[in-house]
């Protein structure tokens, strides 16, 4: 075998061997430097959003649903029968009391009051011609002249044809009110609906079915039950004073109505363990309807001057709530809190917070007692913080690897890495 032939197989083992360890060195400087970027990035302070933490008078509400009703619903019915001749009102408008929604055919009893009218005129003059003869009986009577059992017949009759023309009175006045209701008119103030009999229709006294429905939409009222657990509280807050109840738009933060607490039903139901109450509203502007389902929340008392942290703040653990307050070196401490109120925005410390303190709402998951922080923004408690780029700091990729354009041509230029050593070495 040549020189050649036994060198070769050699050198190509060599080169082989020289290979695995330069990709070994150059694997474990990458290792390195990863290490060093992560341990640089957990030495970087949390970024974190943060609130502090404020005094002010917090309401308390209790939320329900409530379904809206007309505060007075009425069916008007003809209360005498007969043809309509006339209807006055269009669907949907707004009526006062008194006002007239339609009209029967009036003749008929208009002709049984003419002749009410006329039979009182016959019986007054009956009347006026008896009063004559018992004052002349009566002077007869007394000079003598005439019998006294004659003055005394005619003076009964006398009161007998009084009665009877105040009975034609009555007659009159029944006549007139039977007259009047072939007019009808609107009962209540309200909204007309949609008409259930047309002009020319023959109806009955009382029908079933009426003319029209009038509702009273202004002011209307708003029905809700709360869990009898809440009775307590609402019947001791009710009877220091009238309770505020807000009708609530479905993003439940508009409030479309402001109106009162009226009625705390007398009873439980037994079946749901609830208490119904009625709560009356102004309605100007019509955001209520009859039958309409509506959020409401009534407040039932106001803390004073309490200390109060957004609700985000809030966090639990095995021992309880706590909060990361941030301190003045810029590190998060922990510290137990009691949770007096909370709802969705903002939450009621009894005690564990001071006023002004500054409390983490955003950005927990690197937080332990100690960290260092920094309060990318202060008092925005909804917003969230961005990721940490764990390239930050670093070149861009175009700048690592150095593309450079001069004079209109490319030229490339890698970052300085080590040099794994060549195989002739």
């Amino acid at each position: 075998m040549s020189l050649l032939g036994r060198i070769l197989p050699v050198a190509v083992g060599a080169a082989v061997v020289v290979a695995v360890g330069a990709y070994v060195v150059y694997g474990q400087q990458q290792t390195e430097q990863k290490q060093k970027r992560a341990r640089a990035f957990q030495d970087q302070p949390a970024p974190v959003l943060a609130a502090r933490a404020t005094v002010a008078d917090v309401p308390i509400y209790l939320d329900a649903v409530g379904n809206t009703r007309a505060l007075n619903t009425v069916t008007v019915r003809p209360q005498v029968g007969g043809q309509i001749v006339k209807v006055a009102f269009k669907e949907g408008q707004d009526v006062q009391k008194g006002f007239v929604l339609a009209e029967i055919d009036p003749r008929t009893y208009q002709a049984q009051y003419d002749q009410a009218v006329a039979k009182k005129a016959q019986d007054e003059a009956t009347l006026a011609n008896a009063r004559l003869d018992l004052d002349r009986y009566t002077r007869l009577a007394a000079a003598n002249s005439g019998s006294k059992q004659q003055a005394d017949t005619q003076k009964a009759l006398v009161a007998q044809l009084e009665a009877q023309v105040q009975g034609d009175q009555a007659a009159i006045d029944s006549a007139r009110t039977t007259l009047s209701h072939t007019k009808i008119v609107a009962p209540i103030d309200g909204r007309i609906g949609l008409r259930l009999v047309d002009e020319g229709n023959l109806v009955q006294a009382n029908d079933a079915n009426g003319i029209v429905v009038i509702t009273q939409v202004r002011p209307i009222s708003v029905l809700f039950n709360l869990p009898q657990q809440q009775f307590a509280q609402v019947n001791k807050a009710f009877t220091q004073g009238p309770l505020a109840v807000d009708a609530m738009a479905t993003d439940g933060r508009t409030v479309i109505d402001r109106g009162q607490l009226r009625v705390i039903d007398n009873q439980m139901d037994q079946t749901t363990g609830t208490i119904r109450m009625k709560s009356e509203f102004p309605n100007s502007e019509l955001a209520l309807w009859p039958g309409q389902f509506t959020n409401v929340r009534l407040l039932v008392e106001t803390l004073k001057q309490v200390v109060t942290v957004p609700t985000g703040a809030i966090q639990r653990g095995p021992s309880g709530t706590f909060v990361y307050v941030v301190g003045a070196d810029s590190t998060v401490a922990v510290r137990p809190v009691a949770v007096a109120q909370q709802d969705d925005t903002r939450a009621v410390i009894a005690n564990g917070v001071q006023a002004e303190e500054r409390v983490v709402t955003t950005g927990f998951t690197r937080l332990s007692a100690g960290t260092r922080v920094n309060v990318q923004q202060e008092g925005a408690a909804d917003a969230a913080p961005a990721p940490p780029n764990p390239e930050a700091g670093r070149p861009s990729r175009r700048k690592r690897e150095g593309v450079e354009n001069k004079d209109g041509k490319e030229r490339r230029r890698t970052e300085a890495t080590p040099a794994a050593p060549s195989a002739k070495q």
